[in-house]
């Protein structure tokens, strides 16, 4: 019996081929749930990190760097619900000019989106050169909720591994720096926060009947996501697993696990990448926003009366004035 009628009749686990499944791929059970981080060090790391992506993106989006534009970058992010997606993409997307990142959130799709292809509709949002979208939620939902919940057919998300490897690598041949996150945690922690939201008036929105059902199918679904990291992480594409159990250490290797994935992009399609170093910092501290405490760390404010006078050294060149916004897009 052929693959191809392996599929059709949807006998055995999803199999793109032997050089796909047998190459490294992440496990959810290498992923250490145990790491937490203090308030004051998600603080510190997070103003680090937060002033190193706002340099890397004002670099790729052609305003430092005499407007030649880099290469694009596509965030993927997917997790378990109230993983704690919607909080690190905020911290994400805090130091850079709104004009200069889109976030696009998916749900379910809509009739019309029915009635194209499972990959039609996130081709919009794609960024250009220059550009960088965040995608909340993705393609991926055709083999984790469409699957599980049999919203697909079993031939349709069989044929997925395979579409969604090939739109990808078309995606990175072309540039594009493709970053793929999965938030995860214990089915313990998403209880606590279940209940919490439950409990909280301002979030209970976020809580629906339909997540206390996913709950109950825990087993299939985290059989569908290690399938999906298993089949569908490569090299131009690869996944990261989140260790989320901790919101704060989740939010901090979130921005990190970018930064890393952004330095390899841009490096492999010759855009430089300044070096870690004092210098650095001090041009990043005068590019990012007014805010004192942005700027310096949470620990740090400038004296009021210091050599650059009471409003703090001259920002003339800072990232809103380095050059036209219509370089980068979105």
């Amino acid at each position: 019996m052929t693959k191809r009628d392996l599929e059709r009749h949807g006998e055995g686990r999803p199999d793109v081929g032997a050089a796909t499944s047998e190459r490294p791929h992440p496990l959810l059970e290498d992923c250490d749930l145990t790491l937490k981080i203090s308030k004051e060090e998600e603080a510190k790391r997070l103003g680090k990190a937060q002033r190193r992506l706002l340099h890397l993106r004002l670099i790729n989006g052609g305003q430092l760097n005499e407007g030649r534009l880099g290469p694009p970058v596509c965030v993927v992010f997917e997790g378990w619900d109230a993983a704690g997606k919607g909080g690190a993409i905020k911290r994400l997307v805090e130091p850079l000019d709104p004009r200069h990142v889109h976030v696009a959130p998916f749900a379910a799709p809509t009739v019309d989106e029915l009635r194209h292809h499972f990959l039609w509709r996130f081709w919009p949002p794609l960024p250009g050169w220059g550009g960088m979208t965040i995608f909340d939620r993705s393609w991926y939902g055709r083999v984790l909720v469409e699957r599980v919940e049999n919203l697909a057919t079993e031939v349709q998300w069989r044929r997925a591994y395979q579409e969604i490897n090939d739109f990808e690598h078309t995606l990175a041949e072309e540039g594009m720096i493709v970053i793929k996150l999965w938030m995860h945690m214990s089915h313990e922690e998403q209880l606590r926060r279940f209940v919490r939201r439950r409990d909280d008036p301002l979030k209970m929105w976020k809580l629906t009947d339909e997540d206390w059902r996913n709950r109950e199918k825990r087993d299939p679904y985290h059989q569908a996501v290690d399938d999906m990291l298993r089949l569908t992480s490569g090299p131009l594409a690869p996944w990261d697993v989140i260790a989320s159990e901790n919101k704060r250490f989740g939010r901090v290797q979130v921005i990190e696990t970018v930064i890393r994935r952004m330095e390899e992009g841009m490096a492999r399609w010759g855009v430089p990448v300044p070096p870690r170093d004092a210098a650095e910092e001090k041009t990043e501290l005068a590019l990012v926003l007014d805010d004192p405490e942005f700027q310096l760390g949470p620990d740090s404010a400038p004296e009021p009366d210091g050599p650059d006078g009471p409003d703090g050294p001259d920002r003339s060149a800072g990232a809103g004035e380095a050059g036209s916004p219509e370089r980068l897009e979105a």
